[in-house]
């Protein structure tokens, strides 16, 4: 059992709630998370319309406090049960995998958030994507989506266990692009032509590696090269091919130290809906990865 990531950062620390009633089996913490949080682009799908307020605030919330004070102003019921639309978090795919992560560490089971590319929304295209990786009594680590954890998405495997060609992590995705075995254009965001190609993939490496290391980003969350329109320089290509080839802990912990990669204490924050703005991240809290 990995006792590195059962220690919760600055971002997955819930605080101070009561885990006592808290299932413990990962299934029943998924489906938890999924009847708490209401993806902001799922209003429509279930019949609900967001109000704008929720829309554009809820997602910018970093911690996993700052989630469990907007369900508890929302609702009083326990966490266990699922709530009605209007009283849940309205979040990204982000803030279902942290706070399953949160929830997982919390109840004795080692868990990360991993940043990548889904299959599964559109055919044919790599959608980006964050999901919780965790790791089972044996050691091996499994994949889980507790935004699909639900009947209605009707995908054709375990929420639990997402198969490895079904979330391409970040890491992979960029070694297919560089390798040509796939075509950068095809991962990004769908539906947002600017937001897709091989620097949207390097974003994504650069934001997994910060996960693995206990900073757990926000999906808009950018520094030094990585920040920028402009061509990756042959420099930066050449340190995410290292991060990508990465074989063992040791190596990415000597990757990232580099300053482009580590993450620093002011991030610029591209958000939707507020605009692009600078913030201030709490004390670094990477561990080793």
């Amino acid at each position: 059992m990995d006792d590195l990531h059962l220690r919760q950062t600055p971002y997955s620390d819930p605080g101070d709630l009561d885990v006592a009633a808290l299932p413990r089996d990962p299934r029943r913490l998924a489906g938890l998370v999924r009847g708490l949080i209401l993806h902001r682009l799922e209003g429509e799908r279930f019949g609900y319309a967001i109000p704008g307020e929720r829309l554009h605030h809820d997602a910018e919330s970093r911690y996993v406090t700052e989630i469990l004070r907007i369900l508890r102003e929302r609702g009083s019921g326990p966490l266990t049960e699922e709530r009605p639309y209007d009283q849940r978090f309205v979040g990204t795919c982000r803030d279902y995998a942290l706070l399953l992560c949160s929830l997982l560490r919390a109840t004795g089971t080692p868990a990360r958030v991993r940043g990548g590319y889904a299959t599964y929304f559109v055919e044919g295209f790599h959608d980006d994507h964050w999901v919780t990786e965790y790791q089972l009594p044996d050691g091996s680590w499994r994949l889980a989506d507790a935004q699909v954890h639900d009947d209605r998405y009707g995908v054709p495997f375990d929420p639990l266990d997402v198969p490895r060609d079904r979330f391409v992590v970040a890491a992979r995705a960029w070694r297919a692009c560089r390798d040509g075995r796939a075509d950068p254009d095809t991962f990004g965001v769908w539906g947002v032509p600017e937001l897709r190609g091989l620097r949207m993939v390097a974003h994504s490496v650069v934001l997994d590696l910060a996960c693995v290391a206990g900073t757990e980003t926000l999906p808009w969350d950018c520094w030094g090269p990585w920040d920028s329109e402009q061509a990756l320089a042959l420099g930066d290509l050449a340190l995410l091919d290292a991060v990508a080839a990465a074989g063992t802990g040791e190596e990415l912990r000597r990757l990232h130290a580099d300053p482009r990669l580590a993450v620093p204490r002011e991030v610029v924050a591209h958000t939707t809906f507020l605009g692009r703005r600078t913030v201030t991240l709490p004390e670094r809290s990477t561990r080793p990865v």
